[in-house]
């Protein structure tokens, strides 16, 4: 389906819990976050609902998020059936890796394609420091799960801080060359002063080919994070807003005064 803007929406981002395992620095404050109430939550059922409803206007591609996807009770069978919706071409997963060595076998099995995971650093203090409480080791055993079980190719995000260590961004290159990994920089944004940029290795945040809406795990459909119009699928039904959501969506992202992108999918 076509917007205003004849940029074809084919891809459509779920998150589907705010639920997190670490406590990253540039997404949840300190003092913690107000979560959502487990009734608001979408049920497998809502989601599966969503996404037929979404093939059919034309999306092909989903991505999955959170918060950490993997903290979502059930999340293998969730894939399993995102998977068996006809028409959905290409199902990928955003996570932080803590949990992957678990669940990546599981996954692909389950018929995931792929995944990005997040990882900021190499040193493992830094990356303590960043994340609040993580051992970065379980993250490198999930790139390794990954890798065995098929989830390629495996794309590295790296939120590059103002304050990131030139030495230590080239080191993650190093790594991620040796290791036949793709790396992404993707620079630290702000959703209320909108200030964001285009990923570096990637197409995020280029709105001129933003083809691409977001549905976050309490049920509102997002045209753009960099905005804040929302549709909530409870009161609309699925497909009044996708199509409210699709007709919405902006020429190019502003401000976002509603949320945060531990609920947002972000």
């Amino acid at each position: 389906m076509l917007d205003k803007y004849n940029r074809n929406i084919s891809y459509l981002r779920i998150s589907v819990t705010d639920r997190c395992n670490l406590r990253c620095t540039y997404c949840m404050p300190e003092e913690g976050i107000d979560l959502i109430a487990h009734e608001e939550m979408l049920s497998f059922e809502q989601i599966i609902d969503f996404v037929e409803e979404a093939v059919k206007t034309g999306i092909t591609k989903i991505r999955l998020t959170g918060g950490e996807p993997l903290v979502r009770k059930g999340i293998v069978e969730l894939v399993r059936l995102i998977a068996n919706v006809e028409g959905v071409e290409d199902l990928a997963l955003t996570t932080n890796g803590i949990l992957l060595e678990k669940y990546a076998e599981q996954l692909a099995s389950a018929g995931l394609n792929r995944v990005n995971i997040s990882l900021d650093t190499l040193n493992p203090a830094i990356y303590r420091e960043i994340t609040r409480c993580g051992d970065i080791n379980d993250v490198f055993k999930g790139i390794d799960a990954a890798k065995k079980a098929g989830l390629t190719p495996i794309k590295i995000n790296c939120v590059r801080m103002p304050d990131s260590s030139e030495t230590e961004l080239i080191a993650l290159k190093a790594f991620c060359q040796n290791n036949e990994l793709d790396l992404r920089f993707i620079r630290q944004m702000d959703l209320e002063s909108g200030d964001f940029s285009i990923v570096e290795g990637g197409e995020g945040g280029n709105c001129k080919i933003c083809n691409r809406i977001r549905l976050t795990a309490n049920g509102k459909v997002k045209p753009c994070l960099f905005n804040n119009n929302e549709f909530d699928i409870k009161r609309l039904g699925a497909k009044d807003a996708i199509k409210k959501t699709i007709e919405s969506k902006p020429q190019e992202g502003s401000q976002n005064k509603i949320g945060k992108f531990y609920n947002i999918g972000g």
